[in-house]
């Protein structure tokens, strides 16, 4: 049974809510350094009519906000965390874009427009290749670790209020803020754990995905069960695994009606509120680290009004 898109929802950029796709491509820009405030325009006018938040979801980050003159609430840079002994960076990006779908071909063809749409004013950093691990009609894709992912996600009207702005008005209702990390695995270092060790890290069994009660104080499921913060720190996870060559791991995503849920379970996941760090750590790391806003769209594609782009507003 997989999650359905809430039918009373009008706003929000599809893709946000729907379940995981079979195949993802994250494709990140930044501000071209001649770039300015109409040449960003102008690109994000045609990006707007490219993006109907389904097939591809857009995020936009602090640097492209500020070099467009908008302001955009509560939105910042992601800190750096790397303190206790692990590495969590912030890597800040102007642009984060995801490509969802069936097709990889389709996903390259669709890079080349965005890429188009964008140039000169923004720059293609780099393409992360994503996909759905595990049982295709399961409830939930897997990590490469083999290990459900996205078990306590919240549902429903629970799901909608922690991923979804509301109550702010037009141009901010039913947007969403997103927390986005590349991890990188280190599977022979996981799968030299002995199972009930690889269980421990986690928090839950493999084999029925049911948490230990007696596990560690580190164990994953531990160190981010939403229910333990005050306030409540849930978020909408939307992660998926990744590979390139030799190198694989999952890219973590997370939509929030502000980043404060996923910055509290990362700061104790990195150890900031007993000393104790995650024991994920132990086998994977993250490279990268960026917040950015995912704005609402508005007759099928991107309503741009919070950056002042009213050009990309369609008649209602």
């Amino acid at each position: 049974m997989v999650e359905k898109m809430d039918s009373t929802l009008k706003f929000v950029q599809p893709g946000i809510m729907a379940p995981i796709p079979p195949v993802g491509r994250y494709v990140i820009f930044s501000v071209s350094p001649e770039a300015g405030r109409a040449a960003l325009t102008e690109a994000l006018v045609r990006l707007a009519a490219l993006a109907d938040g389904n097939r591809l979801v857009i995020g936009v980050g602090p640097r492209l906000v500020e070099a467009l003159g908008a302001t955009v609430p509560d939105l910042a840079e992601m800190p750096d965390l790397s303190e206790h002994g692990v590495h969590v960076p912030s890597t800040p990006t102007a642009l984060w874009c995801w490509l969802r779908g069936s097709d990889r071909g389709e996903m390259v063809l669709a890079t080349r427009k965005l890429e188009r749409a964008l140039t000169p004013a923004l720059h293609l950093d780099r393409v992360v290749e994503a996909f759905r691990h595990g049982e295709p009609t399961a409830a939930h894709g897997r990590d490469l670790s083999g290990y459900e992912d996205g078990t306590e996600n919240p549902q429903g009207d629970a799901a909608i209020a922690a991923a979804l702005v509301s109550g702010q008005g037009p141009g901010l209702d039913e947007s969403s803020y997103v927390a986005v990390q590349q991890w990188v695995h280190d599977l022979d270092a996981f799968e030299d754990m002995t199972a009930e060790v690889r269980d421990h890290v986690m928090g839950r069994r493999i084999t029925d995905n049911e948490e230990i009660d007696d596990a560690p104080i580190s164990a994953h499921v531990k160190r981010t069960a939403q229910e333990s913060f005050d306030p409540e720190a849930f978020v909408l996870r939307r992660s998926m695994p990744w590979a390139l060559s030799n190198k694989f791991g999952l890219f973590f995503v997370a939509f929030g009606h502000s980043h404060a849920a996923f910055e509290a379970q990362m700061r104790r996941m990195a150890g900031y509120e007993d000393g104790e760090t995650d024991a994920l750590f132990g086998f994977s790391k993250p490279v990268s680290g960026a917040y950015l806003w995912c704005p609402p769209v508005l007759n099928g594609q991107l309503d741009l009004r919070q950056l002042g782009i009213a050009a990309a507003i369609p008649p209602a």
